[in-house]
């Protein structure tokens, strides 16, 4: 009997990543499987949902819709800072993400949307929000995770973890 994805499992897959108009986001098939922890919200949601019950060799298509996968946008219009106030060196380029302050002290993630001479253009909304996420997949590898592995929340390399 073979295994099928379940909460409690490392999962490998394969993955390219396109948006509606066919445009590929990213890919990892050149390169090497990507390992989550299945049930401890490593990947997107909508994602997560459909990967359960594969089995190793499996490839599948998956359609995440925009509240299961990086959310709608905000509406909120991008906040507008000097180049000055982040870090010297640091890229700047639309799609880098920094952590920003909240109003009640707690860090939230920023995304650069826009960068005008020494104007940058951060926004709250994650580069693919509002977007339709369309997954070409392919499992790999399913292993049970280790206790260290469900209390740390993240699958481990062959050496442990490093940190």
């Amino acid at each position: 009997m073979s295994v099928t994805i379940a909460k409690g499992h490392v999962v490998n897959f394969f993955y390219t990543l396109t948006k509606d108009d066919g445009s590929i986001v990213d890919s990892n098939s050149d390169r090497e499987a990507m390992p989550y922890l299945h049930g401890a919200s490593n990947i997107v949601p909508g994602l997560e949902r459909q990967m359960v019950g594969h089995e190793v060799g499996d490839s599948f298509d998956a359609v995440v819709v925009p509240a299961d996968g990086y959310g709608e946008l905000s509406g909120e219009s991008p906040q507008e800072v000097p180049r000055s106030v982040l870090p010297a060196d640091a890229p700047i380029e639309v799609g880098v993400m920094f952590h920003a302050q909240g109003d009640d002290g707690t860090p939230m993630p920023v995304w650069v949307s826009k960068v005008e001479g020494d104007q940058v253009f951060l926004t709250r909304d994650h580069p693919l929000a509002g977007e339709t996420l369309n997954f070409a997949i392919k499992i790999d590898a399913i292993r049970p995770a280790s206790d260290e592995e469900k209390q740390h929340g993240h699958p481990h390399g062959p050496g442990g973890h490093n940190h």
